[in-house]
């Protein structure tokens, strides 16, 4: 079996013309993609919604707010869940890249009626001392001791945990007792809706770093360093 670095090394190289037929073959493919990516999110707009009834309190700069306070003025709330336990000193590195990538989305979210923050269970003092180590300006509230995490499925308890049957991504399987996610709430009035929630994978498409890695011959490139592994906080790479 070839190596990742013998594919590239034994990879074919044609004339411009055979290349740009075999981007033209490639095009359709992805136009094909984006229109079943445009009816999946159509479907997607479509799902009914659950009403919020639970009350949920919330550590912010500001100091306490519900859930229906995190939206601000706007209708529309978009939460990620960053993993970030309360005995943790830093934050999570996978959720970082994702911090990464939605710190400058939000003041353009802004303006199309959206409000998008993280959400951990980490004290709001350690949440505003990571994000301040790492540059970032976006709204982070601390869910501490309330059911939020694990009402929304991205905290466990030690003995679910244990078990290996933990409510992930809507099934049961084995995990850490912190995973990531992203939920969205729509504001009617005093009424909170949850309009949908991914998780896993799902989380992918709002990450612009491993898109542009799809872009390159090397791909991902994780065969050898699992996945992830080659991860680092960025303040935390070296030379």
């Amino acid at each position: 079996m070839s190596t990742p670095t013998q594919a590239i090394e034994d990879h074919p190289v044609v004339s411009p013309a055979e290349w740009r037929t075999a981007r033209e073959a490639l095009l359709a493919k992805e136009k094909e993609f984006t229109r079943l990516r445009d009816e999946l999110s159509a479907t997607r707009r479509q799902l009914p919604w659950a009403v919020v009834d639970k009350p949920y309190t919330f550590e912010t700069a500001a100091g306490k707010r519900t859930l229906a306070e995190l939206f601000g003025d706007k209708h529309q709330l978009v939460i990620y869940h960053f993993m970030f336990a309360p005995t943790w000193e830093a934050g999570c590195k996978s959720c970082s890249l994702w911090a990464d990538n939605f710190e400058r989305s939000v003041v353009h979210l802004a303006h199309r009626d959206v409000q998008l923050m993280a959400v951990s269970r980490a004290p709001l003092a350690k949440l505003v001392a990571f994000r301040e180590r790492m540059g970032w300006t976006f709204e982070w509230a601390s869910s501490g001791d309330s059911d939020f995490n694990y009402d929304f499925g991205v905290s466990f308890t030690p003995e679910q945990v244990a078990s290996g049957r933990v409510p992930y991504n809507f099934v049961e399987q084995k995990t850490g007792p912190e995973m990531p996610g992203i939920s969205v709430f729509y504001r009617q009035g005093d009424r909170v809706m949850r309009t949908y929630s991914t998780y896993g994978r799902g989380v992918e498409m709002m990450n612009a770093t491993y898109h542009y890695l799809d872009l390159v011959p090397k791909g991902r490139d994780e065969q050898t360093v699992g996945n992830m592994g080659w991860l680092r906080l960025r303040d935390a790479y070296g030379g």
